[in-house]
């Protein structure tokens, strides 16, 4: 009996990119490149995109000079990585990143209802990248998840915070957020 070889295709972001260029996509198609893979990424409920802006509510006040917030847009991680996270905290101001991504963030946050195995996959992806921190406010649980101190790929501090609980980002370290102030309220 013949037997078949069935390998993945991954893609790198080089020619993930390309196919973006080209209108592979649909303009209103919501996807992301992680470790190779083409996602589709669900769309989002009002609750999840309450998450998102009331977070950037509290962040924006710390990261007027010298950072700027990027909401739901492309970071170039690595040579096969193009994830899109709600929220990212990056060096520079708006027009440093006309030619290309940024590939590096000070904070990186993600919201998660349905996606909240997806989005701690996703931990190990900023990790490698040697994002300093990771945020994942966590809307099934009703906290907020801190990973902090990546090395070889992992982040090796995890912190559950809870709503009467406060935060500090570590690019702010003088600056306390209510944990309260980014869930949304039910």
């Amino acid at each position: 009996m013949a037997t078949a070889t069935v390998d993945d295709r991954r893609f790198t972001r080089k020619e993930y990119e390309q196919l973006v260029e080209q209108g592979f996509f649909h303009p209103e198609e919501r996807i992301e490149l992680v470790d190779g893979v083409i996602y589709e990424m669900t769309p989002q409920s009002s609750f999840h995109s309450t998450g998102v802006l009331l977070t950037q509510s509290a962040l924006q006040p710390l990261y007027k000079l010298g950072f700027h917030i990027r909401l739901q847009m492309p970071l170039a991680l690595g040579l096969d990585s193009e994830p899109e996270p709600d929220l990212a905290v990056v060096p520079g101001g708006l027009r440093n990143y006309v030619d290309a991504h940024p590939s590096t963030a000070v904070l990186v946050l993600e919201v998660a209802d349905s996606s909240l195995l997806y989005d701690r996959k996703k931990a190990s992806l900023y990790a490698r990248a040697e994002v300093a921190e990771y945020w994942l406010l966590n809307l099934v649980d009703w906290c907020l998840e801190v990973y902090r101190n990546p090395k070889d790929g992992a982040y090796t501090s995890r912190t559950v915070l809870r709503e009467g609980d406060s935060v500090s980002p570590l690019s702010r370290p003088e600056a306390a957020i209510l944990v309260a102030s980014l869930l949304p309220r039910k």
